[in-house]
């Protein structure tokens, strides 16, 4: 048996238990993960909210995407050969990071080889946990409006999760990043090596002032109007503006449109591939993965919580 987080209802964070299922065996090219971490992600209670539909035939619910932990089965693989993740042979005993793993809230989980990569030495259980899903997807928002050395990215809600990894690929690659968060986050934006500016009035000359030579690419990484203003005003080219909050004007405007809505690029191609380039990075220190708290899995509630309100710079993970 194995300790489960499911949604019996939708609503809010009291729609939340932790219960006791068994765990199966792994089938053919699946693993069963010892989960030591699981990462939080607003995804994850937005689901259960009701925004994102509300069909009871859903419920109960598991929740999760992301953790981190260490295989202790393996099923069978194709024609007698080993199971393989993208790594290669996947062997009990491998600390691993599985993304995406559905139903990663959990003390224990069955997860799809193809979904495990190795968890880099350099993280601990709770960063290993919270690097793919953010990670993936500043990968694919760069990768969507061909981020380039010598480039000026504005980035909105680049204090959060995703924006965190985008401002430290974009300036790895050679990037001048401005990023707009609230002042209490500039000297942690600054310290990644982005500009930081304050969003709000006259944000779009605060950008000027800090980019003389323009901005080639924006990505909104936060879903305002504000931010899309911004944007349109001062990015010529709309394909290089791109959006990860897809919003009925946001589609009227012909910017890019990312993520799983309905119309949307998912990236699907390039978010897998991203996954042993985000290990590799962490691995050798070249990317920061920032845990703002770890909470019990039976706080999961509290954790929401604290998800919902906005205020982490960094991510939270779950421990069983």
């Amino acid at each position: 048996m194995s300790a489960v987080v499911v949604a019996t209802a939708f609503g809010g964070p009291e729609v939340l238990s932790v219960v006791d299922q068994p765990v199966p065996e792994p089938g053919p090219g699946q693993a069963r993960i010892e989960v030591r971490a699981a990462g939080v992600n607003p995804v994850d209670w937005k689901v259960y909210s009701g925004r994102m539909g509300a069909d009871p035939a859903r419920l109960p619910m598991r929740l999760g995407s992301e953790a981190a932990g260490v295989v202790t089965a393996v099923g069978p693989g194709p024609a007698g050969t080993a199971v393989a993740g993208p790594a290669g042979p996947v062997r009990v005993g491998d600390e691993v990071i599985a993304f995406r793993a559905p139903g990663a809230y959990a003390a224990a989980l069955i997860a799809p080889a193809d979904a495990l990569v190795p968890k880099p030495a350099a993280l601990d259980w709770a960063q290993a946990s919270a690097l793919m899903l953010t990670g993936v997807t500043a990968w694919h928002a760069l990768a969507a409006t061909g981020v380039r050395r010598g480039d000026t990215v504005l980035m909105h809600g680049a204090a959060g999760g995703v924006g965190i990894m985008a401002v430290q690929l974009a300036v790895s690659r050679g990037a001048t990043v401005i990023a707009t968060a609230s002042p209490p986050r500039h000297d942690f934006l600054r310290g990644l090596g982005a500009i930081a500016v304050a969003y709000g009035d006259g944000l779009a000359g605060r950008v000027r002032a800090a980019a003389p030579g323009g901005v080639a690419v924006a990505l909104d990484l936060i879903g305002t109007g504000e931010a899309l203003d911004v944007s349109l005003a001062l990015v010529p080219d709309r394909s290089r503006i791109a959006t990860i909050v897809v919003t009925p004007r946001a589609r009227e405007t012909g910017i890019k449109l990312l993520g799983g809505a309905p119309g949307a690029d998912p990236g699907t191609v390039i978010r897998s591939a991203a996954r042993l380039d985000l290990a590799r990075l962490a691995g050798d220190g070249a990317l920061h993965v920032f845990v703002t708290r770890t909470y019990p899995l039976s706080q999961v509630a509290a954790a929401h919580r604290m998800s919902m309100a906005g205020h982490a710079t960094g991510k939270i993970a779950l421990i069983p």
